[in-house]
């Protein structure tokens, strides 16, 4: 399992803004306990993830790698959960391997443009994801694809499969009247929780990742996870420490910060779940996605110098299974010969590690997550390690971490004014909206 170094939220080591042990003792883990035990919500359902047969997906993954292109369509944690697992465990896919993996995850029309412009769509299998069926953004490229599909002559049964609820829902109609491949989302499991199931599983088949490994670090994870104890459960003493990071020392800023081109996706799939699970009701703790080094050019000075909010988690790689060794030449220029005769995997640790120094020093707290390498394993704890912890954090603020009640206006109000039966006033307010929207202009 990965290792998890909480030295720098300590206030023996970093001053005032830690924490100590008393604090902790706030924190109720046998009732975030029981919520979990009891299954006192059924999205729950994501713990048993682990557990899933996969012959279905990998069947699918075979089919699908008989072509020379792979198209994803989804949106939220339909495509930041496939595309962490492209970028993590095949970097560069689409330079040196088939099938070519193409994300489309918006409704930008220049990008679908582009896409169908690579593409030979007679060589294309293409996945739907929508669990509700009912995604504005998902729906309509499904839409424009099977029309294209069609144009072409081409059986939409050969060249797609949908990923949706298995008994409900828009495309599960179309899946029954079609007769089309299909596989399940369970329907307990939220998007955003979703990375774990047929959703990310299927990409990882699909560019030769044996789903099975990322299912075994989560098996893994999640069973350390099952302790109740605060102290020797890792899901819940994180969570408890971001808690009381922000309701004592007022750090409501979550930076995620892996030291890793591979894992920047990742960052960015943290980041749904983070915002979309925690903040509500005037509660919760904001993401902010970063990667190492990139980041302590942009970002860096703001955490150690600006706002009293942050709390950065590392996440340091031990084997990156590739290195350069720096060259011995220009020796006569101080300026580049003191790094001559180290390597780069020798230079990024040792920036990752300077930069936590660099907030301890100035009393900024971090935590360190260490894992011994970027594979289908440690991916898989990973998603499962922060998925129960967000859950956990959510019950730690009393709110649902399931649902996503802000996000629900902003679809409802698209729903009118494009249309859709049942939201008439909900165009009517869109239009009113319109009539004064530019009564300020400069």
């Amino acid at each position: 399992m990965f290792k998890i170094n909480y030295s720098n939220i300590m206030q023996d080591i970093i001053g005032k803004n830690g924490l100590i042990a008393n604090d902790f003792n706030n924190i109720d883990d046998g009732k975030i306990y029981k919520i979990i035990l009891n299954r006192q919500y059924p999205e729950l359902a994501f713990l048993d993830l682990p557990e899933q047969n996969t012959s279905e997906i990998k069947e699918i993954g075979k089919i699908a790698r008989q072509f020379d292109n792979f198209l994803l369509l989804g949106i939220g944690g339909s495509a930041l959960g496939p595309r962490s697992i492209l970028e993590s465990l095949s970097p560069f896919h689409n330079l040196h391997k088939k099938p070519k993996v193409f994300i489309y995850d918006n409704v930008d029309p220049m990008t679908l443009k582009a896409i169908l412009e690579i593409i030979d769509l007679k060589k294309t299998f293409i996945n739907v994801i929508s669990k509700s069926g009912s995604t504005a953004e998902t729906a309509v490229s499904f839409m424009i694809l099977w029309q294209r599909l069609k144009d072409l002559g081409l059986s939409h049964d050969k060249h797609m499969v949908i990923t949706t609820d298995p008994q409900k829902g828009n495309l599960r109609k179309i899946v029954s009247d079609y007769n089309l491949k299909s596989l399940p989302i369970h329907p307990d499991v939220v998007g955003r929780y979703s990375v774990l199931s047929p959703v990310g599983l299927l990409t990882a088949e699909v560019i030769g990742i044996d789903s099975d490994d990322l299912l075994r670090g989560a098996k893994e994870i999640g069973q350390r996870c099952k302790i109740a104890r605060l102290w020797d459960n890792p899901a819940i003493f994180i969570s408890s420490a971001l808690y009381l990071l922000q309701v004592l020392r007022n750090r409501d800023i979550t930076v995620m910060l892996p030291y890793s081109d591979r894992l920047k996706s990742f960052s960015e799939w943290f980041c749904q779940l983070w915002a979309e699970s925690l903040g509500k009701q005037g509660r919760g703790l904001m993401p902010y996605p970063s990667v190492g080094t990139t980041d302590q050019h942009s970002q860096l000075q703001a955490w150690i110098e600006g706002l009293e909010k942050y709390v950065v988690i590392f996440i340091s790689v031990d084997d990156y299974k590739a290195d350069f060794e720096i060259p011995h030449i220009f020796n006569n220029i101080d300026g580049m010969s003191y790094l001559s005769g180290h390597s780069l995997s020798e230079l990024i640790k040792t920036e990752q590690e300077a930069t936590e120094i660099a907030l301890s020093k100035k009393g900024k707290p971090s935590i360190n997550i260490n894992i011994p390498r970027i594979d289908a394993y440690y991916l898989g704890q990973l998603f499962h390690f922060f998925s129960i912890t967000t859950a956990m954090t959510g019950f730690l603020y009393d709110v649902n971490p399931f649902d996503q009640p802000g996000v629900e206006e902003g679809k409802d109000l698209t729903y009118g004014m494009m249309g859709k039966k049942g939201y008439e006033a909900k165009r009517e307010e869109f239009l009113n909206y319109r009539k004064n929207k530019d009564k300020y202009i400069i």
